[in-house]
């Protein structure tokens, strides 16, 4: 995406890492903010708005799983749930091209933009063609991944994922992993045509991403260590009890509590769903650093279960909100979830506010977006030299009427929603005006061709 530069934008309100601020004018220049001044006037060139926010990263999606949305709802003959779903993903990606692939993706990004999202981070493991060979380029699928962020605009992290194993224990793969599975050496390979391709965007990154315990093996990790090096670290673990009894069944050992007695495990690392922890575990992933990557609209679709926010956050965890199978793309409606799931839990209300008095918007909105920039190798909130990210919330939306401070984000989340993202900015180019994304009828179209070959 070509930055633009903006000569300047105006907001009543404006979040600032310090706080909320008043009469703020920001100027950008070449993608990134070049001054923030706080009890300003507004000039004649200002864009003008009522309120604006940080933008929201979603650390964690499988852009590709967008085309399944809604078409799992019907219960098998036989026990449903995570296991079950993916039988119905594993056929959807047996005909997926790579023409497919960044259709697909391009429309789930734009979607992120109009609901607030302004950097994914993209965990990437279908990058082989339908027999399982490799492309002539190793990273094509991760190219139509980063055409897709180009497209749409979002900022791309991009976690090309080792995939070894079907099971605990170093199991052969199966026939419908073929087009997931590669050797050490091909995902050195992989990694550096995805940096070739990431190159391309203006802050694009590539970070490394072993699947899960079930699809790794302890040699596996091992062997990604030199590849780790600076770069953000992703890994699926404890989403299932079945997965926590297997981990059991092989070690010995509960999933998080193995994998922080076998690898360097800091805060360059996110755990996604981490949902099935010990007390014992939960304590020592928040001492460790990393950040727990959570995905509650998805968490609930497929039945996961509930995080143990609580005491991971009373313990001095951080987290971060994904949006998974993108079933449901929505910034407000994942840190809504994840507070109305742990109030069923724990039978009480604001469970997520830090302490009396606190919003409970805010504290899940900053902690939220500290926690996701960390996971993605970003920066985190609005200053001079930062990119212009940016999300505008409509003051004229009946919800919002008469808020101003944490009570805004309070009433965006809980009340209003997506309905009230007005404008998203991303390196200060407006993408989104209206709530309506610039590209939305060409991305439409094409993601509606894509879906006509995909399913029968």
């Amino acid at each position: 995406m070509r930055s633009t530069p903006v000569s300047s934008l105006f907001f009543d309100h404006l979040l600032l890492p310090g706080g909320w601020a008043r009469d703020v004018r920001v100027t950008v220049s070449d993608g990134a903010i070049a001054t923030i001044e706080a009890d300003s006037r507004p000039a004649a060139q200002d864009q003008r708005h009522g309120c604006g926010l940080p933008g929201m990263p979603n650390l964690h999606s499988h852009a590709f799983q967008r085309g399944i949305a809604g078409l799992t709802e019907k219960p098998g003959a036989g026990e449903d749930n995570f296991w079950s779903w993916r039988e119905h993903m594993y056929r959807f990606v047996d005909r997926m091209t790579p023409a497919d692939m960044q259709a697909i993706a391009a429309l789930a990004y734009m979607e992120m933009l109009e609901g607030g999202f302004t950097r994914v981070g993209e965990f990437h493991y279908l990058h082989h063609d339908r027999d399982g060979g490799h492309y002539g380029d190793t990273a094509e699928m991760s190219a139509a991944l980063v055409a897709a962020a180009e497209e749409s605009g979002i900022g791309l992290t991009l976690l090309p994922v080792l995939y070894r194993h079907s099971g605990f224990g170093a199991q052969p793969p199966q026939d419908r992993q073929a087009r997931f599975v590669t050797s050490l050496d091909d995902y050195a390979r992989l990694i550096e045509g995805a940096d070739r391709h990431v190159a391309r965007l203006p802050d694009g990154i590539v970070g490394i991403a072993p699947h899960s315990l079930r699809a790794v093996s302890a040699r596996d990790l091992d062997g990604l260590a030199p590849l780790m090096a600076g770069r953000p670290v992703h890994i699926h673990i404890a989403e299932q009890m079945k997965e926590v009894e297997d981990c059991i069944a092989w070690s010995g050992r509960r999933p998080v509590e193995w994998l922080l007695d076998h690898a360097d495990v800091d805060n360059s690392w996110c755990l996604v769903h981490a949902t099935h922890m010990s007390e014992t575990e939960t304590m020592a992933m928040a001492r460790s650093g990393a950040i727990a990557g959570l995905c509650p609209i998805t968490e609930a679709n497929l039945g996961d279960g509930f995080f143990p926010a609580r005491a991971f956050i009373a313990a001095g965890g951080r987290y971060g909100i994904g949006s998974d199978s993108n079933v449901s793309i929505d910034c407000a409606e994942e840190l809504r979830l994840l507070e109305y799931g742990q109030r069923l839990v724990h039978r009480g209300r604001n469970i997520m506010a830090h302490e009396t008095g606190w919003s409970t918007g805010a504290a899940l909105y900053c902690a939220a977006l500290d926690g996701g920039t960390a996971a993605l190798g970003v920066g985190s909130g609005l200053s001079a030299g930062a990119p212009a990210d940016i999300v505008s919330l409509d003051l004229d939306h009946p919800t919002l009427a008469c808020r101003s401070g944490d009570a805004l984000i309070d009433s965006f989340l809980f009340a209003a929603g997506r309905s009230a993202v007005d404008c998203v900015w991303r390196r200060g180019e407006k993408l989104v005006s209206g709530g309506r994304h610039r590209a939305r009828e060409r991305v439409t179209k094409r993601y509606r061709a894509a879906l006509e070959r995909l399913i029968p």
